[in-house]
């Protein structure tokens, strides 16, 4: 044959040449099922088995598209960084954000099979992807806007190796060894030199918790010649020190921060991936290309500060930067530097910036 026969016939054909029992697809074949059947009348032979065409809605989820056409134009274009970027919603994709098989399966479970278009939200997806990942990952500090603290009263050279738990969610995980010194890189949001009674990290004057470590309070900060802060200084208790059982580590504090020892520090590359597109249905707009909503700050690179213990994590493993969100690391990790991209903040942030 020098022609492509017709997809309502082929379609058919090859399903009751395979002895395929149904063939499920999406609404906009539904118009096609009198042809489908009919085309089968034709041929069939009534000791084999006759298949069945059945319609189901497309799962749409929202600031994305699945469109296959639509995807690959987001590739060629370069968009994106191939079909397996992590902002895509193909298979390779989503493993590469660090989605799992159970967080995929539930989502698909709890939204079920329908019959009518809809557009299922992706913080729907999201939920059931921290849901798995709370249980499953492990817990490490990592510190993405990296500001020193210096503790003014600690000993120069001294390094003390502390004892982190692996997970809040399983006592069963372990622990991990975290080097604490003099000179520790904390997040650059975690300190105010003034702020109001709802701000419960680092100020000065008022007390938190450095996260398996001790409690410590803020004294001052140096900064640059525009007025950015260089370096922060702190004093800490030393019978404070967490897990020691002593009154002064009972003491309650309302903030916890994360950190990691500046010497031992691991700087890491992090990828932080957000949604692909700024509307909830790019695809449906008739006036505009869906290629006009695509969102130009969906991939942030910055370098941050990890604690030692991560250069042990492989290829595909997920973990929770405390306080931070979930990230994976990502193929593209050499014994020289480190890629994580992140799957999922601790919370939906498009939320609020939706209502």
């Amino acid at each position: 044959w020098k022609i492509y026969p017709m997809y309502d016939w082929t379609h058919g054909e090859s399903d009751y040449l395979e002895q395929i029992s149904h063939s499920f697809c999406t609404l906009e074949f539904k118009p096609h099922r009198e042809l489908y059947d009919w085309f089968l009348d034709q041929v069939i032979d009534k000791d084999k088995i006759r298949p069945k065409q059945r319609e189901f809605a497309r799962r749409n989820v929202s600031h994305t598209v699945t469109s296959k056409r639509k995807l690959q134009k987001l590739v060629e274009a370069g968009v994106v960084n191939g079909w397996d970027d992590p902002r895509m919603t193909t298979i390779s994709g989503l493993r590469r954000r660090g989605y799992t098989p159970a967080s995929l399966k539930n989502f698909a479970e709890s939204i079920g099979i329908a019959k009518r278009d809809n557009l299922v939200d992706m913080n729907h997806l999201e939920f059931h992807l921290r849901d798995d990942l709370n249980k499953t990952a492990d817990r490490v500090m990592c510190v993405l806007d990296p500001v020193k603290l210096v503790i003014t009263n600690y000993p120069d050279d001294q390094v003390e190796i502390l004892q982190a738990e692996n997970s809040q969610e399983d006592e069963s995980r372990g622990f991990r060894e975290v080097p604490f010194s003099k000179e520790l890189y904390i997040e650059r949001e975690d300190y105010r030199e003034e702020a109001n009674k709802k701000f419960f990290r680092l100020k000065n004057g008022k007390e938190v918790r450095l996260k398996n470590g001790y409690i410590i309070k803020g004294e001052g900060c140096l900064k640059d010649a525009d007025g950015n802060i260089t370096e922060i200084h702190a004093t800490y208790d030393p019978d404070s020190k967490s897990g020691s059982g002593t009154e002064a580590s009972m003491r309650r504090v309302k903030g916890t921060l994360h950190w990691v020892s500046a010497a031992q520090a691991v700087p890491v590359e992090v990828r932080l991936y957000d949604r692909l597109f700024t509307v909830p249905s790019p695809d449906t707009d008739k006036e505009k290309d869906f290629m006009e909503f695509v969102n130009p700050n969906s991939l942030e690179v910055i370098t941050a500060m990890a604690e030692p213990a991560m250069k042990n994590l492989k290829v595909g493993d997920i973990v929770q930067f405390q306080r931070m969100g979930y990230f994976c690391v990502d193929p593209d990790s050499s014994d020289e530097k480190m890629v994580f991209n992140r799957t999922v903040t601790l919370r939906d942030t498009w939320a609020k910036l939706e209502d």
